[in-house]
This record gives C-alpha cells, sequence and structure tokens, in this order.
C-alpha cells in the first residue's frame, strides 16, 4: 500500500517527498540495473524482500527524512539490518557504476574547458560529539563538533566541480591547502573572508576587504565587498538544496568513514538535475 501511494504523488509531491524529481529517481533505478546485470556477483544469494525501486527508494527516504533504520523499517516491513544493508549498497553501487560522480579538481585545469568563474566555500555538518580528540572536531564558529564540507562550483553553470572534507577544527583556508587543488591562471575565484591570503596560491582571486584596526573601509571598498558577496550568494543557495537532504544538514550520527561518499553522492545528484530540462539555475555574472 504505501508504494502503491508513492506512485500515485505528482511530481512537485514527489520532489518534496524524496527529494530528487521522478525523472533522477528511474535514472538511479536504470543504473542500479545496468550495474548488477554488469556485475553478475552483485545478484547472488537469496531474491532480495524489496525490489530495486523500492531499495532506491528506501535510500533516498534514509537520505531525506534521515530517520533511524528502524523507523525506515517498520514502514517498509522489513528488519532494520535489511534497510542498513540496502542503503550501503545502493550507495556503493551508485559510486561504482559512474554515472553519479563529480567532475573532479582535475577539471580546473582542462585546457579550454576550464570554468571562467569558480566559487569556493565551506559549510559545516554537526555530528555527536567523539569519543576520541574532541578537540580535533570541535568548531569555534559553530561552537560544537562538526564536519566541514568545502565545495567548489562553477558560477556560469552552478555545477558542482569538486569537493574536500576536513575536521571542524581545520580552518577553511588550512582545509583549502591540505585539498592539494590548483586553479588554472586565468580562473577568476571568488571567495569569503576565510580566505585571506589566497592570492599567494592563485593571483586571480578575490576575497573581501577587511576593516582596518581602528579604521573603517572606504564607500568604494564597501561597494566592492556589497558587489562580491551578491555575486558569491549562489553557492550559499547550492548549500541550502544539499541541506534539504538532512542527512547532511542535521547532526551526523553514522561513522565518518562514509560522509564523504554520501555528500559526493549528493552533489552528483545535485549536478544530474541541473542537466535535466526543467532544471535552471540562474546566477548573475561577475561584471
Amino acid at each position: 500500500m504505501k508504494y502503491q501511494c508513492i506512485q500515485k504523488l505528482n511530481p512537485r509531491a514527489f520532489k518534496r517527498r524524496f527529494g530528487v524529481r521522478r525523472k533522477t529517481f528511474k535514472s538511479m533505478v536504470k543504473t542500479i540495473k545496468l550495474f548488477q546485470k554488469i556485475n553478475k556477483h552483485s545478484n547472488t544469494g537469496a531474491k532480495p524482500l524489496l525490489d530495486i525501486e523500492k531499495q532506491v527508494l528506501v535510500t533516498l527516504e534514509y537520505w531525506r527524512e534521515y530517520r533511524t533504520y528502524f523507523h525506515i523499517a517498520t514502514s517498509w516491513g522489513v528488519s532494520e539490518s535489511t534497510i542498513c544493508r540496502i542503503v550501503h549498497r545502493i550507495e556503493s553501487e551508485l559510486m561504482q557504476s559512474g554515472m553519479f560522480r563529480l567532475p573532479g579538481k582535475k577539471a580546473l585545469l582542462q585546457g579550454l574547458s576550464q570554468p571562467e568563474v569558480v566559487v569556493m566555500d565551506v559549510t559545516e555538518t554537526p555530528i555527536e560529539r567523539p569519543k576520541r580528540k574532541q578537540q580535533e572536531f570541535y568548531s569555534g564558529k559553530k561552537k560544537r563538533h562538526t564536519l566541514k564540507s568545502q565545495l567548489i562550483i562553477n558560477q556560469e553553470t552552478g555545477e558542482i566541480i569538486c569537493t574536500f572534507f576536513g575536521k571542524g577544527r581545520c580552518h577553511d583556508f588550512a582545509l583549502f591547502k591540505a585539498s592539494g587543488i590548483h586553479f588554472h591562471p586565468e580562473t577568476q575565484g571568488l571567495y569569503d573572508s576565510g580566505y585571506q591570503g589566497i592570492n599567494q596560491y592563485h593571483s586571480n582571486s578575490y576575497t573581501p576587504k577587511k576593516k582596518p584596526k581602528k579604521g573603517n573601509l572606504s564607500i568604494l571598498e564597501k561597494d566592492y565587498n556589497r558587489v562580491l558577496a551578491k555575486e558569491r550568494i549562489g553557492i550559499e543557495h547550492i548549500n541550502r538544496r544539499l541541506k534539504i537532504f538532512k542527512i547532511f544538514g542535521d547532526r551526523y550520527r553514522n561513522r565518518r568513514r562514509r560522509y564523504g561518499l554520501r555528500c559526493n553522492l549528493l552533489a552528483s545528484i545535485y549536478n544530474y538535475e541541473l542537466s535535466l530540462p526543467e532544471a535552471k539555475f540562474q546566477t548573475p555574472t561577475i561584471t
């Protein structure tokens, strides 16, 4: 009965329910079926209690609502361990299929195809207090233990190019240096005040003007900061779209080893939906 009700949802309700369009869901199902057909060892064992369509819906429901495995299991009439295995397997197969992957940091240096303008920002996801090395995860900005996610987007298309992850205590600029990312000299970079000093690594960079000690910013400097913030607002919208999935926006309860994989999958799914006819992303161009 539950699956029959889902099938009757209109496109807008389906998007609200699972966080993705129905076309994206169908593409995920097709990718899993093709992957399992090629890798026949994935089909060994007893017949699964839920078919591929329902397994993908379970995974989307877990990302979107981030309920416990137990609560999702009671909704679908299976065991808690079954839901855990389904989510892990679907995540791994989607990533291994290559259908949902980010361009990667190499795309920043690919000759004439490199983006003209990139925007980089760091967002934080709260986590439960670690049992060991708590200070490494404590964010002074959020006043709690967090994991940091660095996103780099193409300003013109809104596509997420690459990501990098670190612990909450790591400064944004230190996280950038640890990522080993390099930009093409002709690519313009727009950053916030957390990347002061990035001009030493990428000369074609723009960061806000800091207010001098015991001084004030000039009117021209204030206008510059205002224009820069307006150009950078696109990446804040992307952070909001990713955090529609509560596994990324709410407190992360799982083991941290799969955090990067899940964030990359959500970012790849977001990129995929940009390519759909209904997906339109409008951002102001730099002047």
